[in-house]
């Protein structure tokens, strides 16, 4: 992000602005990666410029951005790109949303489908402005997506919909995306200095809530590694989304947008992720994904692929002539 762009966001957020600054630590040789230049990536930026799209590739600064859009793909953000929220790990943009775009659900439909997606993310800030925490939205949009790329498999990456009725979870899940993801982003020891505005146990809920509406969704979550856990808190944690019906787990590496959000405890090596990753496996997660670079829809599609072909593999071990 530009010099500029921290300014501008600094004014319209100072409750950001007056953070003390944390130092940035040198990043390790496995985590770097090169500008995006391709060609691919500049159609896909196009794209989501003419159609008035926001994505989380840039609001967040996500470190796979080149690699992604240079393929053509993009997590769109939806609802905007100003959060209700105030999460110190988090590069969105903090403050009182504009009201929703009734043509947005449209315009994202348009995208996905002239970028021909295999598999699309669509994702949001929090809106704890709305009555529904933008449930109906989320429906909406994946009912577009259905119309116009119907062969596209979605995936949505909700928030936490916290000061909303338990109910309205149900028209997103009726909406039937493939793929329900909400994280949970660190151990619950860390949700008061990482992520004031949620709760742990309600994050759970709802993972487990969605598995109860429709047992045949596949629901994935998430968390960041380097903000002070333990190791033996994110072994509780893969248990926790166990016992909540997670069938997708994700873990990367924290990477501190600024001075002024939560500072990198520590670079987690590659081989820690490995460890992760295999204690991860043993606790019987469809899928998981486990590496430095790792994020929510880092290679969302292909993965997607194998953990469906891993459902039908273990429904056909464990009761044969039975399909998922």
């Amino acid at each position: 992000m530009s010099d500029r762009n921290l300014h501008d966001r600094a004014q319209r957020h100072p409750e950001k602005a007056h953070r003390a600054d944390n130092a940035q630590p040198k990043k390790p040789d496995w985590i770097r990666v090169k500008a995006p230049t391709s060609e691919g990536y500049r159609k896909t930026r196009d794209i989501m410029r003419d159609n008035r799209l926001v994505t989380v590739c840039e609001e967040a600064g996500c470190p796979n951005v080149g690699e992604c859009w240079s393929q053509g793909h993009a997590t769109m953000m939806i609802m905007g790109e100003i959060c209700t929220r105030g999460c110190t790990f988090c590069n969105i943009a903090t403050g009182r949303p504009q009201a929703l775009d009734a043509f947005e659900p449209g315009r994202v439909a348009h995208a996905v489908e002239k970028l021909g997606l295999k598999h699309v993310v669509i994702t949001s800030v929090d809106r704890d402005d709305l009555a529904d925490g933008g449930a109906e939205h989320f429906a909406q949009t994946i009912r577009a997506v259905r119309h116009r790329a119907p062969e596209t498999t979605i995936e949505i990456l909700t928030p936490d919909f916290l000061k909303c009725a338990p109910e309205v979870l149900e028209a997103v899940v009726a909406a039937r995306p493939d793929v329900f993801n909400h994280n949970l982003e660190t151990v619950p020891g860390l949700y008061p200095e990482v992520r004031p505005g949620a709760r742990y146990f309600h994050s759970l809920r709802l993972l487990q809530r969605v598995k109860e509406l429709d047992p045949t969704m596949f629901t994935k979550s998430g968390i960041m590694v380097g903000l002070g856990e333990e190791r033996q808190q994110v072994i509780q944690v893969m248990d926790d989304m166990r016992a909540a019906g997670v069938d997708f787990l994700t873990i990367g590496q924290y990477l501190q947008p600024t001075p002024k959000h939560h500072a990198v405890r520590r670079f987690v090596t590659p081989d820690e992720f490995k460890g992760y990753e295999q204690a991860a496996w043993g606790k019987g997660f469809l899928m998981v994904s486990a590496t430095p670079l790792t994020r929510s829809s880092y290679h969302a599609g292909d993965d997607f692929a194998r953990m469906r072909a891993a459902r039908l593999a273990r429904v056909a071990a464990e009761q044969p002539g039975r399909t998922a």
